[in-house]
């Protein structure tokens, strides 16, 4: 489970981090800054689970452990780039748009393929699955399908590139157990932990 600790002050961050919660996830490297002036850098495991600007990438390999939100191959060769020059190796998801809701961010599927490709042959990038967001239901069961399908789609990408993806982050607060059920590893949960944010 990652703790989805956006707008949140860092002193409620610092305490779930007492109580046991091993991993945060941040929408914003803005405010994962912010947290880590009262969280230590290495008192949680940091997602990025937001979107992912170009110009953002450099801060990346200092703030996260994980990125949730690889969509754009520009963006991956820039968070490449830097994770080399910082020493490290980052794991990665690509996410995708399975609702193919012009709102959402996401890689479309259409040119799923191609992104799996660049980004398992970046040095300093550990291609580790994929992600998505989607489109908001009524009830936790009107999203299986959503879920299905990414599940589906990183088979058919692990198969076509001969390795393992192991990971599916999908399901949030209100859907979780449908995701878990269609597969997921992570599960990306905020208002059932800290209640609606303003």
């Amino acid at each position: 489970m990652v703790a989805v600790v956006k707008t949140l002050p860092p002193e409620v961050v610092a305490e779930a981090v007492r109580l046991g919660i091993k991993d945060l996830g941040e929408n914003r490297v803005q405010e994962a800054q912010a947290h880590q002036l009262v969280v230590a850098r290495d008192a949680a495991r940091w997602h990025l689970i937001g979107h992912l600007q170009r110009n953002k990438a450099g801060k990346v390999p200092g703030l996260f452990d994980v990125v949730h939100s690889v969509d754009d191959g520009e963006v991956a060769v820039a968070l490449a780039r830097r994770a080399r020059e910082a020493g490290r190796v980052l794991p990665v998801l690509i996410e995708v748009n399975v609702s193919g809701e012009a709102s959402k961010f996401g890689a479309q599927p259409d040119v799923l393929d191609a992104l799996l490709e660049q980004v398992a042959s970046l040095e300093g990038l550990e291609l580790r699955g994929l992600m998505t967001v989607p489109e908001a239901v009524d009830r936790p069961e009107d999203a299986r399908a959503a879920f299905a399908r990414l599940r589906e789609l990183r088979d058919a990408g692990a198969a076509r590139l001969a390795r393992p993806l192991p990971e599916l982050s999908m399901g949030m607060s209100e859907d979780f157990e449908v995701a878990v059920e269609e597969g997921a590893t992570w599960v990306r949960v905020g208002s059932a932990l800290f209640g609606a944010r303003a």
